[in-house]
């Protein structure tokens, strides 16, 4: 078993190769896993609620006072009278930001799922009940109202001494259903005109061959390519017949184009993506390795009898350079990605060494793809 990183580097790269190369040339994929039809789209919505019955591990008031702010008026809505210059100190009680994505065609009465998150000091929401609050959309209008018992799966547990233990996020949950849409989103599906479908990847030939399929399948010219991510289709007006046929359009499979020449170097981790059509042109690379390791031995000085002295520590310093030999090696013309992985292992370059040889070889010239590092 390999036990390098750069051993499992290439292990991963020819992987990642293997299966770009088997997914163009075994199978096509389908219209709807390839694009989005244009103005079917999801929409974020967002509110402020509270969040009640917690155990004692709500907002601290002193350090969130909107908390209180927010729950008098609640409260004063609700018919009850607070006694000027009260300051209710609440440990069940908590302010958070309640948010959610309402899915396409949601209708009034159905129900989506919320995300509740705490924006003050709160330990953990487990046990709470947000009550009820109204979602907006980008527009400020009311879209769905929310309600219901968290489920966390986090946990949060501390100690008199100022000691914690947490697992996961204990500060944000979940409530299953518990929203309740209350306004429909308007769109343009059901208006007439060409149905646009958005590729996800922008691709030119991706494009061209969509609309190619959609018109061989079809018997008729109602595809065109507007650019590389637009494929605009002639459809039916009517809106029963509109639905059948982007059904029927979902399923037609498509050969996308090859997926663009790439090396994606993650510097952190060390992580190295390479697709299989990376190439460079002949060039001839010089790695060597410098380390230095400093190691610090603290010393203890003792006085001497009866010399009314102190014992110190005395700090002691060693510090060595290693330089490894340099290696050479050259890069033949139009090699693929398997030559370019051996070659680096062959060197023993590090994650940090691969990032500066494949940015060496970019500024060459000699890398024939795009360098990405994160």
């Amino acid at each position: 078993m390999p036990t390098s990183t750069f051993d499992r580097i290439f292990l991963i790269a020819a992987l990642v190769a293997t299966l770009l190369f088997c997914v163009h040339s075994a199978y096509a994929e389908r219209v709807k896993d390839l694009a989005d039809v244009e103005g079917v789209r999801s929409n974020h919505l967002i509110g402020y609620g509270l969040v009640v019955g917690l155990d004692g591990t709500g907002d601290q008031t002193t350090q969130a006072p909107f908390t209180i702010q927010s729950l008098e008026s609640m409260l004063r809505q609700l018919g009850v009278t607070i006694p000027a210059g009260s300051n209710p100190q609440l440990k069940n009680v908590a302010a958070v930001a309640v948010h959610a994505e309402l899915r396409p065609f949601a209708k009034v009465g159905q129900t989506i799922d919320v995300t509740v998150s705490s924006i003050g000091n709160a330990g953990s929401l487990r046990g709470g009940t947000l009550l009820m609050t109204p979602l907006k959309g980008a527009d400020g209008q009311v879209y769905v109202l929310a309600q219901g018992n968290i489920v966390v799966g986090g946990l949060g547990i501390s100690g008199k001494d100022g000691s914690r233990v947490s697992v996961n996020i204990p500060s944000v949950g979940r409530i299953p259903n518990g929203g309740s849409v209350e306004r429909e989103v308007p769109n343009d599906f059901a208006t007439g005109g060409d149905l646009l479908l958005n590729l996800h990847t922008p691709d030119f030939t991706t494009a061209a061959r969509t609309a190619e399929a959609i018109n061989a399948s079809l018997k008729a010219p109602v595809a065109r390519a507007v650019d590389a991510v637009t494929v605009a289709v002639k459809a039916p007006a009517e809106p029963n017949d509109r639905v059948e046929f982007l059904a029927s359009l979902e399923s037609i499979e498509v050969n996308p184009g090859d997926a663009p020449a790439r090396v994606i170097v993650n510097s952190r981790t060390g992580t190295v993506v390479i697709s299989n059509r990376v190439q460079v042109t002949p060039a001839a690379v010089a790695h060597g390795h410098l380390s230095v390791t400093v190691t610090e031995r603290p010393r203890v000085s003792q006085p001497g009898a009866f010399s009314q002295g102190t014992t110190q520590v005395v700090p002691t310093s060693s510090i060595e350079i290693n330089e490894s030999t340099a290696h050479a090696f050259v890069f033949d013309a139009g090699i693929d990605l398997e030559d370019i992985v051996r070659a680096i292992n062959q060197v023993g370059a590090a994650p940090g060494d691969l990032v500066a040889i494949l940015e060496a070889l970019r500024e060459a010239g000699a890398l024939r793809a795009e360098l990405i590092v994160i």
